[in-house]
Order: structure tokens, then C-alpha cells, then sequence
């Protein structure tokens, strides 16, 4: 109730945007292999910023 309204740090946002990435990389990876290979190349720049944000 008391986080209703409390807004996302960078670090959170980045680490939902890396997670849904690496989801569909995952079920991506089995159809459509170029798709895959970028959607894992945007989860890693993602990576990146987390760990130099930390």
C-alpha cells in the first residue's frame, strides 16, 4: 500500500527491460535466429548500463 506511489530507479527500470529481452531472446531462439541474436544484443547494452550504473 505504501509503495503506491513510489517510482522506479533507473537500475529497476533497466532490470525489467533486461529481463523481458532476455524472455525473448529465450523463446525467439528456437523459431528466428537473426530476431534472437538482436534481441540478446539489446540485453547486453542493457547489461552494461546496469553494471555501470552499480
Amino acid at each position: 500500500m505504501f509503495g503506491l506511489f513510489k517510482k522506479k530507479t533507473e537500475a529497476e527500470k533497466l532490470q525489467e527491460q533486461y529481463s523481458k529481452l532476455m524472455a525473448d531472446y529465450h523463446r525467439l531462439s528456437t523459431t528466428d535466429r537473426a530476431a534472437s541474436d538482436a534481441a540478446y544484443a539489446k540485453a547486453d547494452e542493457i547489461a552494461k548500463k546496469l553494471d555501470s550504473l552499480k
